[in-house]
């Protein structure tokens, strides 16, 4: 395969920076609405919590269905196709949601939501196509930074069309999807030749337990799917208990959870810009991965005992160098796979991630009902990141044992 010459591989980039950021912007969006738009249809905050529930569920089941089909159909007729598909496909079912007249219809777009948004998948995949093995990282945390941006911008701005129109932030999310893909019809390029991709569709790696299979085949990387998994476990304490959590322990409306919010984001953002390419350049990938996962668990630990506001702000860029593992250990897998098998695994990497969203909103809700509530055996909101805090130090004694000693090169990282 000869290499994309560097401007088309900037705009590719560029390109698969705003997938996932017009991705996460638009689910960014939808986020202080969407609760109140079900309550329309409920007529009750109880029953509006319970479909909210069921909404996430089927969400992450879907995705976990559909991640690895969208990554072998991209291993075997491109990553463009497949990407604009899911650009077009995520548009319109934005602008069925804004449109929904019941519930069981924004339930139903929710589903189509669950499908075209495993574009992640196949994003992952196209970055591992074009850039070298030794210079993912960089690419990786830029991937990341798009998430910090989209989480930062998208739950603001939704708040503010909200107040508009509970449906607007609908169909603005559905206009930048749409937006993106008549962008990509013009600047995107396919990253995989023909002679580099599958022979043939690979049916058994779509089943709902391939995901275990295929990563099974691959002792070399076990192990980090194993850390991506636990480490995904844990991310999910923040959209299942934050804002109740800060409600509870300090009396932060949501005024104040919001601009927290907004801090987090920004830190991510700082620290995939400007930290992960430095510090993988400097230490590796493998050490990398272990650095930022520390961070996480002492950034957690922070959060659990902090007894007042201030204090619980202080471990928010701690937990945000948490954000260095999850471009070190997509690298080092990556480098470990063969070119026309990385839509395949990235699809069962993003079906992992899928389970740890069916499992852990539950698993955290039910600690921190269970440290609040009249029966609790001692009243510690903190439970839930205390939990995580332990899930992080799993992955990185996981880590630890599994990830490979690779050499630390990334020439072109942490310029300037």
């Amino acid at each position: 395969m000869s290499e994309p010459v560097p401007s088309r591989r900037k705009a590719a980039l560029v390109f698969i920076f705003l997938v996932v950021l017009i991705d996460v912007l638009a689910f960014g969006l939808v986020i202080p609405v969407l609760p109140h738009l079900v309550e329309e249809f409920t007529g009750s905050k109880a029953q509006a919590a319970l479909w909210i529930g069921v909404f996430g569920t089927v969400f992450a089941a879907i995705q976990f269905l559909s991640s690895p089909i969208q990554g072998a159909l991209s291993d075997r007729y491109g990553r463009r196709p497949v990407i604009l598909l899911s650009c077009l496909g995520l548009g319109l079912d934005f602008a069925i949601m804004a449109l929904a007249p019941t519930l069981w219809w924004l339930l139903l777009a929710r589903v189509f939501s669950g499908v075209f948004s495993a574009s992640f998948t196949t994003a992952n995949a196209y970055v591992a196509d074009i850039i070298p093995p030794e210079q993912r990282a960089k690419s990786y945390g830029m991937i990341g930074a798009a998430f910090g941006v989209g989480f930062t911008i998208g739950p603001v701005l939704g708040g503010w069309l909200g107040e508009v129109d509970l449906r607007l932030p609908f169909w603005f999310a559905a206009g930048l999807a749409l937006a993106n893909f008549c962008y990509g019809l013009f600047v995107l390029p396919e990253s995989l030749p023909p002679e580099a991709r599958s022979r043939r569709f690979d049916w058994t790696a779509t089943r709902p337990h391939a995901a275990i299979v295929l990563l099974a085949r691959y002792p070399a990387i076990i192990g980090l799917a194993a850390v991506v998994f636990i480490a995904n476990l844990a991310h999910y304490v923040y959209p299942s208990v934050f804002v109740l959590f800060a409600d509870v322990r300090f009396g932060w409306g949501p005024w104040q959870v919001g601009w927290v919010l907004f801090l987090v984001g920004v830190c991510s953002v700082i620290v995939n810009v400007a930290v992960v390419g430095r510090v993988v350049r400097a230490f590796g990938e493998r050490r990398a991965l272990i650095l930022g996962l520390s961070c996480g668990v002492v950034g957690f630990l922070v959060y659990a005992f902090a007894p007042v506001g201030w204090i619980f702000l202080l471990g928010l860029p701690v937990s945000a160098l948490w954000a260095i593992a999850a471009p070190a250990s997509q690298a080092l897998i990556t480098r470990q796979v063969d070119k026309d098998m990385q839509g395949r695994i990235q699809g069962a990497l993003m079906s992992l991630v899928s389970v740890a969203g069916i499992i852990a909103p539950i698993a955290f809700a039910s600690v921190f009902g269970l440290f609040i509530g009249e029966r609790a055996p001692v009243e510690f909101p903190g439970a839930p990141w205390l939990l995580a805090a332990a899930l992080l130090a799993v992955a990185a004694a996981i880590a630890w044992r599994y990830a490979p000693h690779l050499p630390a090169r990334d020439p072109v990282v942490g310029a300037g």
